[in-house]
């Protein structure tokens, strides 16, 4: 799976690194070197203009955990943050979505536990690997967005509509592979028009789009403890490992 992330790069760069033609520059969302499941999250997607019904390529900010349309609680996100890919078009909570609302989730890199025991201990240490491309570029990650109406909110309040999303994943390699079983998928820059385009529909044309992060050349090491905490952020967290470091247990999401 995919739990935790990195997304530091400001909304401007992503305008340009993505060709957007569309961001408000009023919607805000602050470096996290811990985004978390049910965070706020930048997605690059293509919709059709209100007025001119013109397709643009926009920056928005979603919150991470899908909630499909027929959810009777937007509470049902937190547990669908990943969609696996050998079932994505198949899922009743994901196939429309992956026929016709795909986004790309930019990253700097992800985050996976491994278990360490420790003696004298009954439950083995999570120690939190950062796993990124070598070459330091984004990660453009495959995802899919929905649209959920609360059924409790005014038909004219804005809240009364969520817009969620959840990241693909598949069998991890390479360095992703010796740290956890699962991992995110990717989408090469050459293959952003044709996952990002919403009358592109063919299921299994789109699946042929899903590539391994950097092309399976990733880094991998082990990094701060403190990144199990869902409270601490900042740049710290990417600090290489103590040699004997002291904190436990896993991811709390």
């Amino acid at each position: 799976m995919c739990g935790r992330y990195v997304a530091t790069r400001s909304p401007q760069d992503l305008a340009g690194l993505f060709h957007v033609s569309r961001w408000n520059p009023e919607q805000l969302l602050a470096p996290s070197w811990n985004v978390a499941p049910t965070d706020d999250v930048w997605a690059v997607l293509e919709r059709p203009d209100h007025g001119t019904g013109e397709v643009e390529r926009q920056l928005r900010a979603l919150r991470w955990g899908l909630v499909p349309s027929w959810a009777k609680s937007v509470d049902v996100g937190a547990k669908m943050i990943n969609a696996r890919m050998e079932t994505v078009h198949e899922k009743p909570a994901y196939r429309r979505a992956f026929a016709k609302r795909r986004c790309l989730l930019p990253a700097d890199g992800f985050y996976e536990w491994q278990a360490v025991p420790m003696e004298g201990r009954s439950k083995p240490r999570k120690q939190p690997y950062f796993i990124s491309p070598e070459d330091g570029q984004p990660m453009a990650m495959a995802g899919l967005y929905e649209f959920w109406r609360d059924p409790d909110v005014a038909d004219d309040d804005p809240a009364a509509w969520w817009t969620t999303c959840t990241i693909i994943t598949t069998d991890a390699t390479d360095a992703a592979g010796r740290v956890h079983p699962r991992m995110p998928l990717a989408i090469a820059p050459a293959h952003y028009d044709a996952w990002l385009d919403p009358t592109h529909q063919d299921p299994e044309e789109l699946r042929t789009l899903l590539t391994t992060p950097a092309d399976g050349h990733l880094n991998a090491r082990a990094v701060s403890p403190a990144v199990n905490d869902v409270r601490n952020n900042g740049p710290h967290l990417l600090e290489d490992a103590p040699a004997d470091p002291s904190g436990s247990g896993g991811p709390d999401t």
